[in-house]
């Protein structure tokens, strides 16, 4: 069974840094694309990040281009978002989210999605 585990959301100031974690298990591909998306309150779903396993080519929402970071360790099929600069607009539930091709991220959706994990950036 596939499953995305997500890790290290929590409480940061603003101008801070914080790293999550997803751990993919189960992945039916050999290549895949891997990556974050957010919401938070009252609004829609953001595309955040995300990375190929091919090439590691990588991927970012133009509100985080430059802030945020995503990495992908092969071997542990673990993906890392990043964070630095944070802003309290920032703030959202953050989702790990996994399909066999990056545009899944663009335009059809992942298939496969974490429970997400909470970042809240305040003062």
């Amino acid at each position: 069974e596939v499953q995305l585990v997500e890790s290290g959301g929590g409480e940061v100031q603003p101008g801070g840094s914080l790293r999550l974690s997803c751990v993919a298990s189960g992945l039916p591909w050999d290549d895949y694309a891997i990556g974050w998306f957010r919401q938070a309150p009252g609004k829609e779903r953001e595309g955040v990040a995300c990375i190929s396993s091919s090439d590691g080519s990588t991927y970012y929402g133009s509100s985080v281009k430059g802030r945020f970071t995503i990495l992908l360790d092969n071997a542990k099929t673990t993906a890392y978002l990043q964070m630095d600069s944070l802003k309290p607009e920032d703030t959202a539930v953050y989702y790990c989210a996994s399909d066999q091709y990056v545009a899944a991220y663009y335009y059809y959706g992942m298939s496969y999605w974490g429970k997400g994990t909470p970042v809240t950036v305040s003062s």
